[in-house]
């Protein structure tokens, strides 16, 4: 049976605006119903909500419930680790964050080239080791958003990693650049349990085309939720699906999915493919709303943002005056707002992008998308 994991990575906020103002009482009752519903699995790491959802993490949950009850899996940023004495300082503080006291489950975050290049003279798996030995990681694992190739490498040079957190939803599977397929089969390869990040690509498969959702409706009466679901539990090795929720109903409405999770069958699984076929004609930027890149830029543009009102509105494709225009347009007159013209092209956050997106070019889409004379920008 394939288990509900509580993402802590885009929990319910005071101010859309500020990362760190979380908002309690919606988290609380989130937990509560996560919790009472059988479930227990909780993930968080160093930089979500800018380092909030580890004390997010102690305060509705570890303060809340016996430790005991709960499995905790947190994450050692190895993308901004360059010098030996980092490791544990970084590890120390997620314990005090969290209160935890120790990990059941504890990655090597967002390992890749980039990871590799900052980190080349440090010996993160022998610190690891170490904590293991101590008892204060359970199972060591790594989440990646790299190619088949580098995976396979990791795995053969490390055979004691117990598990691995990949990437994995139906638009992604056969996918040239985030490889979903070929990386599940590295894992199984080496008997490795999976634990499925981005299940609904961040949310971008709740809100389909409505052709593609029309072809889901119409066979079984299901949502495209359920349908993003359901292909998963069909999939082997895959012991926890994670899901990012941010209010109580989805974290309702996804302990009924997972209640009575049942595999695609053949016929699904190729209204599926035209599914994707759909998607693929109608989606302009393969963004997840990760906010990786937003830590990195230099000028401090919420590029997640600006990508979902491009996408949005490519999607609507309305001649002239759009409501997503009219959005940009109002973000724009807000002085603390950057918009898609203030990129330097520095390309710090192509570098940080898990799916590979050249995000200087896709800043010039936005910018001609949407600071036209339509809008009353100047040329």
């Amino acid at each position: 049976m394939v288990n509900l994991g509580f993402g802590m990575m885009r929990l319910p906020q005071k101010n859309k605006d500020d990362e760190k103002s979380i908002n309690y009482n919606q988290l609380n009752t989130m937990v509560d119903t996560y919790i009472k519903s059988g479930f227990n699995y909780f993930d968080t790491a160093y930089g979500y909500h800018k380092g909030e959802s580890e004390v997010a993490l102690k305060k509705s949950v570890i303060d809340r419930y016996n430790r005991s009850d709960i499995i905790v899996a947190d994450k050692l940023p190895v993308y901004m680790i360059n010098k030996q004495s980092q490791l544990n300082e970084i590890f120390n503080t997620q314990l005090k964050r969290t209160n935890a006291g120790y990990f059941d489950y504890y990655l090597l975050h967002d390992m890749g080239i980039l990871s590799d290049k900052e980190n080349k003279d440090i010996d993160i798996f022998s610190f690891t080791k170490d904590l293991k030995k101590r008892g204060l990681i359970r199972k060591l694992g790594f989440s990646s958003h790299a190619d088949a190739e580098y995976i396979e490498n990791i795995l053969k040079k490390h055979p004691e990693v117990d598990f691995i957190q990949l990437q994995i939803n139906y638009l992604d599977w056969e996918n040239d650049t985030i490889q979903s397929h070929k990386c599940y089969d590295v894992a199984c390869k080496y008997n490795k349990p999976i634990i499925v990040m981005e299940p609904l690509k961040g949310g971008f498969l709740v809100n389909v085309p409505k052709k593609a959702e029309k072809l889901m409706h119409d066979y079984n009466g299901q949502t495209p939720i359920m349908w993003a679901f359901r292909f998963l539990s069909g999939l082997d090795n895959i012991i926890m699906i994670l899901s990012g929720m941010n209010n109580n109903k989805q974290v309702i409405d996804n302990i009924q999915i997972f209640n009575d999770l049942q595999p695609l069958n053949d016929e699904e699984l190729n209204i599926l493919d035209e599914v994707v076929d759909i998607i693929n004609e109608n989606i302009a930027i393969n963004c997840t709303s990760c906010r990786y890149c937003i830590s990195v830029c230099p000028i401090g543009i919420d590029i997640a943002k600006l990508f979902d009102m491009y996408n949005h509105d490519m999607i609507e494709d309305a001649p002239g005056y759009t409501v997503c225009g009219n959005i940009y347009v109002n973000y724009s007159k807000d002085e603390k707002n950057h918009i898609a013209s203030d990129c330097i092209k520095c390309n710090r956050c192509t570098d940080r992008c898990p799916q590979h997106l050249n995000i200087p070019k896709l800043m010039d889409d936005v910018k001609n998308r949407f600071e036209t004379e339509v809008y009353g920008f100047k040329k």
